[in-house]
């Protein structure tokens, strides 16, 4: 009897989850995802309000509280007569003290004085800095401008009302009973596929052919990856899609890579990876050219600059896509590129990526989480959406250093993705600043100082 109610069950949803992935894999939408993503919408808006309303009914309470006390202080205050706070009528003044007197003049030609309240916004900004500086928050998860029904984003929200409670308790069981196993069986398809597939094509000649076979397959076994966390991605003028040179692009988090090869296929650079990474790593390798470094050959900058001359000096490679940044930022800017890539020539590609925070964090803390940690998050996540433009290619001008050439390619991605250009070296996540950098604000103090 339960074998026979396990067939009942099993055969529609085998045929559903090949449906499935077949859709994925055509890169098709047949609009389920973007439907439930608009469903989570006027359920985030449901939760929004009724959190909102909450808070104020709270408030008034605490507010009517407080005015049902009244504070007497003696002749410095005044009974009420309404059961309104009191407040006091006379107010501390300085008294009023005898002038100085005159201090004989100095035989020095010249007094030196200190005024410390030329000290007071140079403290102000240190100690801001200390409790929230422009670095350290580029590397911690977004803020949310309103609770997405998640519980890491937030441990209070979920027992505000019993509605509110009711909601986040269906979401839990649909995240973790339903979505959960799902996507981690797509997921082992996807990579299984991905491995076999790249096998197969590795063998194939050089030529026009094989780079349009393994075009297919690479958007065929991304497209299945991408249904392994939900993905809903919107791409933006298309006509500026690179078809050859560098494509440099914001960093988030390894899913970047996925997001931009479902729609296109790219050459990647960087540092060889053990794990999951060094397994997809390994599979692409056998499909199409990348170029990867081991962990000392990674700082050898004159040898990533020539294999990717070479790269780039071939019509037939595709477009290499590169991280300038060097480390994931937590989607709301986008910090410093190094110069390596911009110094090479030729044409550059910029594109912008923005995902929306209310439906998962795709930022990845590599310094808090491991990548498996980073996936389990992403699959208990209710969807990642985001948003890709491409933008006009772009060359270095006559007489414009590389680093010029960065920065105004870094600004045009900023402004594009909505993101805050910053000028900080990323890689201050795992070093501390450079003695020269406090050097240069000491100096800066000391010209202000000279000005006044």
């Amino acid at each position: 009897m339960i074998f026979e109610l396990l067939n009942i069950f099993w055969i529609p949803f085998a045929g559903f989850i090949s449906f499935l992935i077949f859709i994925s894999a055509i890169n098709k939408s047949i609009g389920v995802r973007r439907a439930y993503v608009n469903l989570l919408l006027r359920i985030f808006e449901y939760g929004r309000v009724s959190i909102e309303h909450q808070q104020l009914s709270q408030n008034n309470l605490k507010t009517d509280d407080t005015n049902s006390v009244q504070f007497v202080d003696n002749a410095d205050s005044k009974e009420s007569t309404n059961g309104t706070t009191i407040t006091r009528d006379a107010v501390l003044l300085p008294q009023p003290q005898e002038p100085a007197p005159e201090k004989p003049a100095s035989s020095k030609k010249e007094e030196i004085t200190f005024d410390f309240e030329k000290c007071l916004d140079y403290l102000k900004s240190g100690v801001e800095s200390i409790i929230e500086d422009d670095v350290t928050s580029r590397f911690e998860a977004e803020e949310l401008k309103s609770w997405n029904m998640l519980t890491r984003t937030n441990r209070h929200h979920e027992f505000i009302s019993w509605k509110i409670t009711l909601i986040w308790m269906v979401g839990f069981f649909v995240r973790y009973v339903f979505l959960m196993p799902l996507r981690v069986l797509v997921c082992f398809v996807g990579v299984v596929w991905l491995t076999v597939c790249t096998a197969a094509v590795g063998y194939l000649k050089e030529g026009q052919t094989k780079r349009a076979i393994v075009n297919l397959v690479l958007g065929t076994c991304f497209g299945v990856l991408s249904s392994a966390i939900s993905a809903v991605i919107t791409y933006h003028n298309e006509e500026n899609r690179p078809l050859s040179g560098i494509c440099v692009a914001n960093h988030t988090s390894p899913i970047d890579v996925l997001v931009l090869m479902c729609d296109s296929t790219y050459s990647l650079i960087g540092q060889r990876h053990g794990g999951f990474l060094g397994v997809l790593q390994r599979a692409l390798a056998r499909a199409s050219p990348h170029i990867w470094f081991e962990r000392g050959e990674a700082k050898d900058r004159h040898l990533v600059a020539e294999r990717l001359k070479q790269h780039v000096s071939d019509p037939n490679n595709p477009p290499i896509l590169i991280f300038p940044e060097g480390t994931c930022i937590n989607n709301t800017s986008v910090m410093q590129f190094k110069k390596g890539s911009f110094e090479v020539g030729g044409v550059i590609y910029p594109v912008a990526i923005k995902y929306d925070p209310r439906f998962g964090d795709a930022f990845w803390n590599s310094a808090k989480y491991s990548m498996m940690q980073y996936l389990y998050m992403m699959m208990t996540s209710w969807a990642i959406v985001c948003d890709v433009w491409y933008l006009p290619p772009m060359y270095r001008q006559d007489g414009e250093s590389a680093i010029d050439f960065a920065n105004r390619v870094k600004s045009v991605i900023a402004k594009q993705g909505g993101l805050i250009d910053l000028v900080w070296d990323g890689q201050l996540k795992r070093m501390k600043p450079k003695k020269e950098w406090r050097e240069i604000q000491q100096v800066e103090f000391a010209n202000r100082l000279k000005a006044e």
